[in-house]
This record gives C-alpha cells, sequence and structure tokens, in this order.
C-alpha cells in the first residue's frame, strides 16, 4: 500500500490543497496521472501525484480514499513535479494552474494517429562557412560550461544579424554530444518556421518536435507524447515549449529575451526566463541558459552587471555589412506642409528608390486594423464594446467595428445613434489602412499584410512569409509579428510608420520598449550584400528612447533609463505587484480590493506602509463583463517571499469567505499594468 498526495482537477480556491489517498498500484510514482473519486461527485477527477509514501499519514482512518486507476500515456517527471510546486509559491497561483502547464493539450483526444505537422520539412543548410572571431570566443566560453556539467547563465548581446543563430546551433551540438537535450525558445510563432528550418538542415527532422499555440489540440498531444517518449532531443517554441517533457536538460534557448511575450498573461503569470532557470538548476538538469537580444531588457543587463548572468557581447553583423542607415521623420513637419497621410514625403521617396532597385520594403505599425476608434464630430460620442466599454477598432475589409479584447462584433456604424448626425469620423491608423495607403502608391508592386486579422487561417503565416523570403512579395506591412528575428536578405529598407504607439502605454517600461520595437524593427534592412534604410515616423523626435534607437546606441539608453529606474525605485531596484479584483458586480470588484488594502495595510511594517497603493479603477476597467479593480505594491528588493506570504495568507482567509464574489489574480513584475 502506497499513500499519495494529489493535486485534484478543481478549480475551485477552496480545493488547493494537496489530498491523501490510498494506492495499490504499484507503478504510481512522482508524476502519475491517475482518477479518484472527489468530494460527492459519481465521476472520477484526474489528479497528479505530488508525493509518494509508504507510511499512513495519522488522523485519516476510515476517511481514506482510494486511487481507482492510472492513466499510462499521461506522466510527468519528478523535476517537472517540483517546478510546479515551486511555480505555486512563486507565483501566487494554484496547485492545479501549475501542474496545467506541464500536462499536455489534446490529451482527451489521444486515441488514433495524426499526421506530423512537419513531416517532410528538408530545412535550410546553414550559409556559415566559418565562424568569427567573437562566435568562436562566445562559444568556447558556452562549450567550457556544459563540459563543466553545471549550471551556467549567459547573455549575449548581439546586434541584428551578428550571428546568435549559429551560435544556439553549436552550442545545441555540445550539449548532444554529451547525450543530453535542448530547448530552443523564441517570442512569436512567425519566428519558429525560420529556426526550425535551420535546426532541420543541421539536425534532420526525426530529432526535433515543435510545440506551440497554432498545432491543433490533436497534434499538440502527439508532439508532447513524442516528447515524453524520449523521441526527441530538441523542442522548438514559443513561451510554452519552456515546460516540455524532456529528461536530462542540458540548454535552454531564450531568442529575443526581452519580448513581453515571454511574460504570461494568463494564470499563473509566469516569467519564462525564472522557469528555465529552475528547470535548469534542478538536481536532475544541471543545464546552461542562453539570453540572447540586441537589446536586452534593462532588468536583463543590470544583472550581468552584476554577475547573475555571464556577457558576451557581438558588436558586429556575420557579413561584415553596416549597421543600417536610420533617418528620423518629424511627422509634425509632415502636417505643417499639408502632408496628412501615414507615409511620409521621405519614406515614400526612400520606398520609390528600393522598390525601383529591386529591394524588398517591410513597413511595421502595432496596431490592427483600418481606424483605431469611431467618433461624431457633432456630440462626441465614440463607440464602444458594450461588454469591455473600450473603443472599437474600424475594419473596412467586412465593413465591422470590432473590440480587440473579447471579440464583440458590430457592423460599423454611418450616422451617431446618439445624436442622428452624419458626421461620423473614423480616426487613427492601422495596418489594414497602411495597407490600403500603400497598395494606391505603389500599384505596380505587390503588398502582403500580416497581422493576427490576416493569418487567422491555419498555415497563412507560414505561407506570407515565404512567399516574402522568396520575393513574390515587394512589400510587406505588419505588426510586432513582423518587427522581430525575421531574416530575409533582399530587405532595402524599413519603415516604421509610428514610433509614438509603444511610447504613449502608461507604463514605465514605455520607453524600453519604443527602444527594443524601432532597433528590432531597423535590424530587418540590410541583412544580405548591402547597406539598409530605417525610416522612423514620429511625434517624439526628441524623446531620448527614440533619439538612442536611431543613433542604435543601446548602451547609452541603458546608461540613461537604469538611473531613472534607480531614482523611482522601480525594477530591477524593487519588484512590482500587481493585485487585479473582478466580478460581474462593480461593487463587489471594489469591496475585494478595499478589503485586500485594508488588510495588507495592517500587516505591513510602518515603514513600508507607503509601498502600497489605494486600488483604482484599471486601465481597462471592463472586459467580457467583467468590471476590474487594480492594486499596486511596491516591493523592496530582498522582500519578495514576505511580501507573497502576506498575500497567500489573505488568500487563505478569502477561501472561508463564503459570501465572497469577486477574483484576485497576482501578477509580479507585470508587463503591462492593465
Amino acid at each position: 500500500m502506497k499513500y499519495v498526495d494529489l493535486v485534484i482537477d478543481n478549480k475551485s480556491d477552496s480545493t488547493d490543497i494537496l489530498y491523501t489517498y490510498g494506492c495499490e498500484d504499484d507503478s504510481v510514482c512522482v508524476g502519475s496521472k491517475v482518477y479518484v473519486p472527489f468530494a460527492r461527485s459519481r465521476n472520477l477527477r484526474d489528479g497528479y501525484v505530488a508525493a509518494v509514501s509508504d507510511r499512513a499519514p495519522e488522523g485519516l482512518g476510515a476517511k481514506l480514499r482510494y486511487v481507482d486507476s492510472v492513466d499510462p500515456d499521461v506522466s510527468l517527471t519528478p523535476e517537472m513535479v517540483r517546478t510546479a510546486l515551486w511555480m505555486r509559491q512563486r507565483y501566487l497561483c494554484r496547485y492545479i494552474d501549475a501542474i496545467k502547464c506541464f500536462t499536455p493539450a489534446g490529451s482527451k483526444l489521444k486515441k488514433g494517429t495524426r499526421k506530423d505537422p512537419f513531416a517532410g520539412r528538408q530545412g535550410v543548410e546553414s550559409e556559415v562557412a566559418q565562424l568569427t572571431k567573437q562566435q568562436n570566443d562566445a562559444l568556447a566560453e558556452i562549450g567550457e560550461a556544459v563540459e563543466s556539467g553545471q549550471h551556467e547563465r549567459f547573455l549575449i548581446h548581439g546586434v541584428t544579424g551578428s550571428g546568435k543563430t549559429e551560435i544556439y546551433i553549436r552550442a545545441t551540438e555540445k550539449v548532444l554530444d554529451k547525450r543530453r537535450k535542448a530547448i530552443i525558445l523564441v517570442p512569436e510563432i512567425s519566428l519558429t518556421a525560420q529556426i526550425i528550418d535551420r535546426f532541420i538542415g543541421r539536425f534532420g527532422n526525426d530529432r526535433i518536435a515543435v510545440l506551440h499555440s497554432r498545432l491543433s489540440l490533436g497534434e499538440r498531444y502527439d508532439q508532447w507524447k513524442k516528447i515524453r517518449d524520449g523521441g526527441v532531443d530538441i523542442v522548438i517554441g514559443a513561451r510554452s515549449a519552456v515546460f516540455a517533457p524532456l529528461e536530462h536538460l542540458g540548454l535552454i534557448v531564450v531568442d529575443e529575451e526581452h519580448e513581453s511575450t515571454y511574460k504570461s498573461d494568463h494564470t499563473p503569470k509566469y516569467d519564462t526566463v525564472e522557469v528555465a532557470v529552475k528547470r535548469l538548476q534542478d538536481k536532475d538538469s544541471r543545464g546552461v541558459l542562453i539570453l540572447g537580444s540586441a537589446t536586452p531588457s534593462v532588468a536583463t543587463y543590470r544583472r550581468s552587471e552584476e554577475g547573475i548572468y555571464r556577457l558576451i557581447k557581438l558588436t558586429e553583423r556575420y557579413n561584415k555589412v553596416s549597421m543600417p542607415e536610420v533617418t528620423v521623420t518629424d511627422m509634425r513637419d509632415e502636417l505643417r506642409s499639408g502632408n496628412t497621410s501615414v507615409i511620409s514625403g521621405r519614406l515614400y521617396q526612400s520606398m520609390k528608390e528600393q522598390l525601383g532597385a529591386g529591394k524588398q520594403v517591410m513597413l511595421f505599425l502595432n496596431r490592427r486594423g483600418y481606424s483605431t476608434f469611431i467618433s461624431c464630430r457633432e456630440c462626441g460620442y465614440v463607440a464602444k464594446c458594450p461588454t469591455c466599454g473600450l473603443s472599437l477598432t474600424y475594419h473596412k475589409k467586412n465593413g465591422s467595428a470590432v473590440c480587440h479584447y473579447c471579440g464583440y462584433q458590430t457592423a460599423a456604424i454611418s450616422s451617431c445613434p446618439d445624436c442622428g448626425s452624419r458626421y461620423v469620423k473614423y480616426f487613427g491608423s492601422g495596418t489594414e489602412k497602411v495597407e490600403e495607403t500603400v497598395s494606391a502608391m505603389f500599384p505596380e508592386y505587390s503588398t502582403e499584410r500580416l497581422d493576427l486579422d490576416s493569418v487567422r487561417k491555419k498555415g497563412e503565416l507560414e505561407r506570407r512569409l515565404r512567399a516574402f523570403q522568396k520575393g513574390k512579395t515587394d512589400i510587406l506591412i505588419g505588426t510586432q509579428l513582423i518587427a522581430k528575428g525575421l531574416d530575409f536578405k533582399n530587405v532595402g529598407l524599413v519603415g516604421i510608420i509610428s514610433a509614438d504607439v509603444a511610447l504613449n502605454i502608461p507604463d514605465f517600461r514605455s520607453p524600453e520598449r519604443a527602444l527594443q520595437l524601432i532597433i528590432q524593427a531597423a535590424g530587418r534592412a540590410g541583412r544580405g550584400d548591402e547597406k539598409g534604410k530605417v525610416v522612423i515616423q514620429t511625434y517624439s523626435p526628441e524623446h531620448y528612447a527614440v533619439a538612442f534607437a536611431a543613433a542604435q546606441d543601446y548602451e547609452g539608453f541603458y546608461k540613461t533609463e537604469i538611473q531613472l529606474r534607480k531614482y523611482m525605485g522601480y525594477p530591477p531596484f524593487s519588484d512590482m505587484f500587481q493585485i487585479l479584483f473582478t466580478s460581474a458586480d462593480q461593487q463587489e470588484a471594489l469591496r475585494g480590493a478595499q478589503s485586500w488594502h485594508d488588510r495588507l495595510m495592517k500587516a505591513l511594517p510602518e515603514e513600508e506602509k507607503g509601498n502600497l497603493f489605494r486600488p483604482q479603477e484599471a486601465y481597462m476597467s471592463k472586459i467580457k463583463e467583467k468590471y476590474r479593480y487594480s492594486m499596486l505594491i511596491k516591493c523592496p528588493k530582498g522582500r519578495r517571499r514576505g511580501y507573497s506570504d502576506m498575500i497567500n495568507s489573505i488568500r487563505e482567509e478569502d477561501k472561508k469567505d463564503r459570501k465572497k464574489n469577486y477574483t484576485a489574480v497576482t501578477d509580479i513584475n507585470p508587463y503591462s499594468f492593465e
């Protein structure tokens, strides 16, 4: 007889504990998935084994219930379970939320055979014949760490086009030679195709699996099972691939580590890099972490200064081509000269020159749709989502007004529903409007748009990228999907339509994000044999983030930004806790927020009470019929565990409150303050 502590698949806060069951199946171990009776339900519930003991716990007696059966197809490793339990404490989430990060999507569809989504893919042979001295030095340092068998962390700060991917590939070779395995993470699904082709070209099709959200549920389960059965050595994917069920993990690469997509926006609100470190520190791994970026996050670069990461610099592009020539266009001057188009005169001329020379053009704007909001010029009415209260975005192609948060959609208005006026105006510009404008300007050239609206159909994202890569598309217009990591040799010009979009977000990281987007987008130009050009359009050319980005001076920006962060006490000099309270009843959401504020104020030491800010309506105060209030806590460095314990104690109190009708979700160091 065994006694097992189980995480039960039940999302009620009141059941967020470990349950002890008896088990007569000798095959059951830590990580096993089992089926058990639970509460008064006649149906069996899924359970995951967190601990196993041969000794009966005290006090159970006749209350002891038994494991009914075991799922032989799904099991986690002890390392995965240990990491999940750590996540529960680290990110203040439920046991089951952490465990579910590691379990396979689509497991209920596991019967039958499915097509391998990447069968027959040939891959692309690397064009790298010989490494640069900087690449060789970097690889030697990483190789030494791999050989040591100890956990080490590296930050590769390399300019765009400096050959970071080739270092990732060769580091993976070294890890595989040690009979260990690797996870390669990219920030966007759009980047997986290119990096998959590079890795398949080097390692073949059979040794690689892919995990990301654009796979069907069946494909995701098949890939997970293939990995868990030991059938692959390398896993490539977006954020969630950090949970791949690999044993003998020797390497995790986080490419473009600065990207906000590495921070989960769903519960648990985990930080991918932190999870990677935890997995690689485990006694069953002791592997190497490589972070790579041309524009590291301020927090990461600070850690390299503190010696937490070993810093490797790549200051030159691989092919010796110069960094692109950058020009800043003040859009205020364009308006004064009578140009109201989203395309400045300078950008138009640059596009004309590059297209005429047989080069391709990429245009970047991080706004979807045609117009960003619809308003009546007579009475001031703004079309808003009825469930979220947020402005609707106009999509001209299907004549609809859409909420990009809940998906609500309605026909666009031609007259005001409040006053009846026909003076309805569509304000702002999105990628759809840019596409229309550019197509009219350059009808002889083929134009494609790449954003979430244009690539909903499966395979469409990869199709459009391949068309551009093969030269079938002359002008590619897109959101952040095209602003990072992509490598196209014939791009002569990158135009950044509005550098101000990132600057105007109410977040202390806005300057950092603006700089990163500009430099990353600019880095798509001139990756072949000729120097590329970049045109940045902005209404704020004097802003330090724009100025440093135009000069491609990351270090100058970092020195300025880190001083501002230190003065204001922002991360990395503190930890920011955001607690979001939601309820269908606005007063209940507010009551929950005020209750938490009062209890935290009592728990905080007198000298730290000023770190707690009063609750207020969230930046997006209503989404999907749920009202939202937010409360911020600035946690002094080194006090994160203490603050987490205070929050956990209030969570435990709330479990006993049967009248509670709100949810409270904690996000530590969020990438956006919603």
